[in-house]
């Protein structure tokens, strides 16, 4: 059966579960990301800028993790250590599963990890390109920030933080 285009089964109550990066749903969800999110910004040329899109410093890595529906991976986050604070990585939810509060159970997982660990707060940057994410974010009481490294060589992206206090 093909997991993207499984009717989700929104009956079924929601867990949020913490994976190791390489774990194989993760993967997968990381995948379908770039699939999606990678073209809007092809144009960028971010290599050019001394980023690249898909690598993450897994030294950085401080926690993954993976939301099921019953036994279906609906969505994807991660935290990693930048310069102090944890950053929340590569939030995704599969199209069938947004709007289902999967993205919220996740982005709540990744704030007490940052708690866990004493952090005031939790920084994120998301792309100018997906309207979306920053609705959901300003609505999930996160406020703009300065842009923080490596972003800052991208002028339009959005930096947000939230105050975990």
């Amino acid at each position: 059966m093909d997991r993207t285009s499984a009717t989700p089964q929104l009956d079924v109550p929601l867990r949020v579960r913490t994976v190791d990066w390489d774990d194989p749903d993760a993967e997968t969800l990381r995948a379908e990301m770039s699939a999606e999110v990678g073209p809007r910004y092809a144009y960028l040329e971010l290599g050019e800028r001394g980023l690249t899109p898909n690598a993450v410093d897994l030294d950085t890595v401080y926690r993954t993790f993976v939301a099921y529906s019953d036994t279906e991976p609906a969505g994807h986050a991660a935290v990693r250590w930048n310069d102090g604070d944890l950053e929340l990585k590569r939030m995704f939810v599969r199209p069938a599963y947004r709007g289902t509060g999967t993205a919220t159970a996740l982005l709540r997982a990744a704030e007490a990890a940052a708690r866990e660990v004493g952090r005031p707060r939790l920084i994120l940057q998301t792309g100018h390109l997906q309207p979306d994410a920053v609705r959901f974010y300003e609505r999930s009481g996160y406020h703009r920030i300065p842009l923080f490294a490596p972003y800052h060589v991208l002028p339009l992206s959005n930096c947000f933080a939230r105050n975990l206090d």
